[in-house]
């Protein structure tokens, strides 16, 4: 494991945990050389899950994508990183968990919007307002109206 800080090559893990619903191991650990603390999350990544897109086109399931989409909605929010990671975990899992082989696109895009509305509403704003494609600002409107009501926007 490579030291975010200074790229080297040895660390020593200083504790070992079972992550949220036990699907995942976290370990703290620190670099041999600049003694640098990080996390690193071992998580079980099923193979062969496919994303049905709007369009009908298929392409591999890409955790990297939910993490982009998750991290440009909350980017400048008080969100902590960690609880970031966690919102990705849980997202996948359950996408994992309710899907055997294909995964509609729009599942992915719902699901995240669930996770973030309990998280950050302006974050789950953004990621609405991308996701929906919102045209202009009636939609946008109506969609923090339905959040302001504990509703879900559609």
């Amino acid at each position: 494991m490579f030291c975010p800080r200074c790229n080297h090559e040895d660390t020593k893990v200083l504790e070992t945990r079972l992550g949220k619903g036990n699907h995942s191991i976290r370990r703290r650990r620190q670099c041999l050389a600049c003694e640098t603390r990080f996390s690193t999350v071992e998580e079980i990544i099923r193979e062969g899950l496919v994303v049905v897109k709007r369009n009908g086109a298929r392409e591999d399931f890409d955790i990297s994508k939910i993490a982009s989409g998750i991290r440009k909605a909350t980017d400048k929010r008080p969100v902590e990183v960690e609880r970031i990671n966690l919102l990705i975990s849980e997202v996948v899992e359950a996408l994992q968990n309710k899907f055997e082989d294909e995964v509609p696109s729009s599942a992915i895009g719902e699901e995240i919007m669930k996770h973030l509305q309990s998280v950050d509403q302006i974050a789950y704003v953004r990621f609405a307002s991308v996701y929906r494609e919102f045209r202009d600002i009636d939609e946008l409107a109506k969609a923090i109206d339905q959040l302001r009501k504990g509703g879900k926007s559609s």
